[in-house]
């Protein structure tokens, strides 16, 4: 198994709508990854591909100082181009056989889940871990179905891969994930947005899964 239970505890899902005037993603990311977050996925929605392309590779660098792994969202060139661990794709996305086929054994490769069915299909195709959500809504993406606890548990159950919980996870609702048998939280902008974005990470590290 690529990804250990431990590398999902924290995972934190960029968002450059937080960042300050000149402020550049690595400064919130770096302070994030000083207070403990096990894995990072870069987000980018907007930006063209010199601009996704050049952070990847900073974040690259930055993560590997600090032993975590940088997964992309969407994007397994980008993810090969930067030389970061992985990528996640989404069920719109390229399919996990079509990015383990371009980017091979060596990377990480991440999928959405949004109930056991499609679960068991990312397994099968070669996912080595899940996001699965939306646990509580989601601030950044539109039309999310909320995923219920007790399907949240099922899938948990039914795959032998380690599952992440995403979408709308804050300090006030983190707690009610707790036995569901998830390995750890995707946190957005509970992370981002933060004032004391390592205060926030430490907070959401000291909450039982």
């Amino acid at each position: 198994m690529k990804v250990r239970r431990e590398t999902l505890r924290l995972y934190a899902v960029t968002d450059r709508r937080w960042l300050k005037k000149g402020e550049e993603l690595k400064s919130p990311v770096e302070e994030l990854l000083k207070a403990g977050v096990t894995c990072v996925q870069l987000r980018e929605k907007e930006a063209d591909d010199e601009l996704f392309l050049r952070e990847a590779r900073e974040l690259q660098e930055l993560c590997s100082r600090y032993g975590v792994p940088l997964i992309i969202n969407d994007r397994p060139d980008i993810a090969e181009k930067a030389g970061a661990s992985g990528v996640h794709v989404g069920r719109g996305d390229m399919a996990v056989r079509q990015a383990r086929e371009l980017l091979g054994e060596g990377f990480i490769i991440g999928a959405s889940a949004h109930n056991v069915e499609e679960a068991l299909e990312a397994e099968e195709a070669g996912a080595d871990y899940l996001g699965c959500g939306a646990v509580f809504g989601s601030g950044t993406k539109g039309n999310t179905v909320k995923l219920s606890r007790e399907e949240l548990q099922r899938i948990c159950r039914a795959v032998k891969i380690p599952a992440a919980a995403i979408g709308g996870i804050s300090l006030e609702n983190a707690d009610r994930l707790a036995g569901t048998g998830i390995a750890g939280i995707a946190v957005v902008s509970a992370l981002f947005a933060a004032e004391d974005k390592a205060a926030a990470a430490k907070e959401f590290l000291s909450r039982k899964l």
